[in-house]
């Protein structure tokens, strides 16, 4: 217990001695902006990964293709509120999708589950995550947690930060590089944890990503000296747009603590201003928070992060156009109400009118006639 006493006792010392990490770049998946005030429509992530967490764009602009002797197009659509929440139960009457400004009879209709683009942002420095105690333990339980919840299908990136924020691995499909990029989670360095600086970094490389993404953080939500401000990390990541999921750590250590006298006010408040950060992060950016008390509630937590991020409509339809020509067709998807042509309004449960956005890609290359 002396151990975990002196974790929290001790948050502000600076582990001078500490090894000096390098930070590795990526590149950016490109995004495809939506021109005009029709709803945001956004290209199909690539399949092949890119190297994304470099902020400046390397790639060329491009969409997904389509290409295949079948006639059927296939479109995966996301209904997502202003705070990036899944829209459910949209009837499949209300969806038009165009073809090169075409109207297309839809064939079928359903709600299936999207890939996710997930960072990983873990929270490991000497201010709490001394080695073997129950801080570094619940840490690593809860990143390990997570990462075997995920798809084969799903990108995942491992983001460590304490004095600054390290590339541990880029993100992939592949979870042998995710497990060594975990393995590299034993000693922390520094004894900072500057947050701000991390989430702002994170999500400002993540800006330009395609599809459905987030940032899965795992910290205790205390920030030490960023050079951000906590103003300033908030309206960063307004404009980012990237919804942060937030794990707070330590709730039943500090509960345990404090009980028995170990904590002072000035550490009680600042836990408190610590909660009160990854609760303002994740609501801002659409994100959700939580605070554990117990191992056992990681399972839920990871549900809840899953049908925020997965769930997705998809429609089929026969193309007007027939023609084998290998031309690429644009792909509009628009929600509209039968009876009377227009926009759907759709509203909440108290008749406030909610302001959404359509994702879909931006459409296809026609099979092409073989010779």
């Amino acid at each position: 217990m002396c151990a975990l006493i002196l974790s929290l006792g001790l948050w502000m010392a600076v582990d001078a001695q500490g090894p000096k990490k390098e930070s590795t770049e990526t590149v950016a998946r490109p995004r495809k902006k939506a021109g005009g005030d029709a709803p945001a429509v956004e290209a199909e992530a690539p399949k092949v990964p890119s190297k994304l967490m470099k902020k400046e764009k390397a790639l060329p602009d491009g969409v997904a293709t389509f290409r295949s002797d079948s006639t059927t197009v296939s479109v995966d659509v996301a209904v997502l509120d202003n705070r990036g929440n899944f829209i459910p139960k949209i009837p499949g009457g209300n969806f038009r999708v165009l073809e090169d400004n075409v109207p297309q009879k839809l064939q079928t209709f359903g709600v299936g589950e999207a890939n996710m683009t997930v960072a990983l942002v873990v929270e490991f420095s000497n201010l709490f995550q001394r080695y073997w105690s129950e801080p570094w333990y619940q840490t690593l339980t809860a990143t390990y947690g997570f990462v075997q919840t995920l798809k084969k299908e799903d990108y995942v990136a491992v983001i460590a930060y304490d004095l600054r924020p390290e590339i541990l691995s880029d993100f992939t499909t592949d979870r042998q590089l995710t497990q060594e990029a975990l393995q590299r989670l034993r000693i922390a360095a520094y004894s900072e944890s500057n947050l701000f600086d991390a989430l702002v970094d994170t999500s400002e490389r993540m800006s330009e990503i395609e599809g459905r993404k987030a940032i899965v953080l795992i910290s205790s939500g205390v920030d030490t000296f960023s050079r951000l401000t906590f103003d300033k990390t908030r309206k960063s990541l307004q404009n980012a747009g990237v919804p942060i999921y937030a794990l707070g750590l330590m709730q039943s250590l500090r509960e345990y603590l404090d009980a028995r006298g170990a904590m002072g006010a000035i550490q009680r408040l600042d836990f408190l201003q610590a909660d009160n950060n990854l609760r303002t992060f994740a609501k801002e950016t659409g994100g959700m928070a939580f605070f554990p008390r117990f191992y056992g509630e990681f399972p839920n937590i990871f549900r809840a992060i899953h049908d925020s991020l997965r769930n997705q409509y998809v429609v089929t339809y026969n193309p007007t156009n027939q023609t084998r020509d290998g031309k690429f067709r644009k792909i509009k998807v628009e929600l509209v109400n039968p009876a009377t042509n227009e926009p759907l309004k759709i509203t909440d449960e108290k008749g406030k009118p909610i302001k959404y956005s359509v994702i879909a890609k931006a459409g296809y290359t026609a099979p092409r006639e073989v010779e």
